[in-house]
């Protein structure tokens, strides 16, 4: 099977740039508007990701929250992510997607009934944020048996001996959160991230994807000089909450955010 991620970075690293990776949450505002919204960013970044609603999302700062509650009240639930999914995956059949969320949505399910569902929808990688890389036993082997990718977090506070089980255990890319802190709040110090960033990459050989706090093409433009990968999702998230009673702006407001982005992460030199 091709390894679109891995191609995908392949191919922006070729064409002299960082990928964009751009985040929403299934089924905001409602299953059927969060096709269309997807479909969108689907058609305008590197890599998909897709949020998995989940009631208590400790992660996520009052954006992505809320959008969590606008998907769950309209009655989201684990079998409309995975059709979600399974659209894009038709229109879009190399790009890479990657659900992120949180472990109870996905053991509730039984991991491996979950991981099953997810590659016969067509996804990549799983990140699931409060399951770390010492706790693998609970999800390690089920991905492993439906061939995916498990992305896994270091940030700031990490240790150096999370950053080796990171490197040895991750696949796909290493997903760098740039704060201490929640998905919304301040990006974290460019200076600061590119030092560890750095300190990653010479232990890892995946790519280095930097998330949580990027809003601003500038912002992503200094990113993209030091990480193989930016992630966008609470400035997506926000056009999304910004539009709920006009979903076709809501799409004209994604592509034309996501095409901003991308502009900007040229690489200088």
């Amino acid at each position: 099977m091709t390894d679109r991620i891995a191609a995908c970075f392949a191919a922006c690293r070729a064409e002299r740039r960082a990928a964009l990776v751009g985040y929403l949450t299934a089924g905001d505002p409602d299953p059927e508007v969060s096709l269309t919204l997807l479909s969108a960013l689907a058609e305008e970044v590197d890599l998909l990701e897709v949020g998995i609603p989940f009631s208590d999302p400790m992660a996520d700062g009052p954006v992505i929250q809320a959008a969590s509650e606008r998907a769950l009240a309209a009655g989201t639930r684990m079998a409309d992510l995975f059709r979600l999914v399974a659209r894009v995956r038709l229109a879009r059949p190399d790009l890479p997607v990657v659900l992120m969320g949180y472990g109870n949505s996905a053991l509730a399910m039984g991991m491996e009934r979950f991981t099953e569902r997810a590659a016969a929808a067509g996804v990549d990688g799983v990140l699931l944020v409060d399951i770390p890389p010492e706790e693998g036993g609970l999800c390690d082997e089920a991905l492993r048996n439906h061939g995916l990718k498990r992305i896994l977090l270091l940030t700031p506070t990490s240790p150096e001996a999370r950053l080796r089980l990171v490197a040895e255990r991750g696949g796909g890319f290493v997903y760098y959160v740039s704060l201490t802190g929640i998905t919304g709040a301040e990006m974290g110090d460019v200076d600061q991230v590119a030092r560890r960033v750095e300190q990653i990459s010479q232990a890892c050989a995946l790519p280095v994807c930097v998330g949580f706090g990027v809003k601003t093409p500038q912002q992503a433009a200094a990113l993209a000089q030091v990480a193989d990968g930016v992630v966008v999702g609470s400035r997506f998230v926000g056009l999304v909450a910004d539009h709920l009673d006009a979903p076709e702006q809501a799409v004209a407001c994604l592509r034309r955010e996501a095409a901003a982005l991308r502009r900007a992460m040229a690489r200088r030199g």
